[in-house]
């Protein structure tokens, strides 16, 4: 079977001569898999994401997404970043159409699409809001709404919880794993939290700094559907506290 999304051999140098961002970064996920990637600041995380993305090209290596160069699979992924880059000038419902317009669908494709994601997403009631009139939280839910309007078989997130307090950020979480369950996606997730990234993930892959490299790949054992009442097992706080253990201990290498 082929690896839904593949890096092999992968680096990264902005400057033709300068010191590898990131080097032999060698990594499959498969179809339906939730990956995580963690690792101090500066160690790539977010490089590697717009590369799979096709944001940014390898310095060595290559990257494949359903066999494809990442350039050639941007109709099968979708993109969500730290910031919910709304356009505020557009009401909530115009932000989600955003993606479809581009698309050169129908004004009823829009229509219909546009409505059941809002349903979805649990937003159709500030359908006619603007971005300044949203909490953070609601921001978001409608920057995953616009990324998932194009039916995205692979969905590349970028810290996109970050700047939400815990509590909506947990609540962010579920809703999140809720939708997967419902469309399943392939998500690579990028995030400097650990406890987000074990409750979320089937894998998780810590990434050593200078250069940027693989240093643990960490089953998640644990089922899915994953709900509130998970945080507060023995079994999340022993994977949080080993994938922490092995966190730190990159920073050694």
């Amino acid at each position: 079977m082929v690896p839904e999304i593949q890096f092999r051999g992968v680096g990264k140098r902005f400057v033709a001569d300068g010191a590898p961002v990131l080097e032999g970064i060698d990594l499959s996920v498969a179809r339906g898999e939730f990956v995580s990637i963690i690792g101090a600041s500066g160690c790539g995380k977010s490089t590697l994401l717009k590369m799979a993305a096709g944001l940014s090209s390898c310095s060595e290596g290559e990257i494949l997404a359903n066999g494809m160069k990442p350039a050639d699979a941007r109709k099968i992924m979708s993109f969500v970043f730290q910031d919910a880059t709304l356009l505020p000038w557009r009401t909530v419902q115009k932000n989600v159409e955003l993606a479809l317009e581009l698309e050169g669908e129908s004004r009823e494709e829009i229509g219909r699409t546009t409505e059941r994601l809002l349903e979805v997403v649990g937003l159709s009631r500030v359908a006619g809001h603007y971005p300044r009139q949203l909490s953070g939280g609601m921001k978001m839910r409608v920057s995953i709404a616009r990324a998932l309007a194009t039916k995205p078989r692979i969905l590349l997130m970028d810290e996109p919880f970050a700047a939400l307090d815990e509590m909506t950020r947990d609540r962010m979480n579920e809703e999140l794993l809720r939708l997967r369950a419902e469309q399943d996606w392939t998500v690579l997730f990028v995030t400097h939290s650990v406890a987000e990234a074990v409750f979320l993930s089937s894998r998780v892959i810590v990434l050593a700094p200078h250069p940027g490299r693989v240093a643990q790949d960490i089953v998640i054992d644990l089922p899915y559907p994953r709900t509130a009442e998970v945080r507060g097992s023995v079994a999340f706080d022993e994977l949080v506290n080993h994938t922490s253990k092995l966190l730190r201990e990159t920073y050694r290498t």
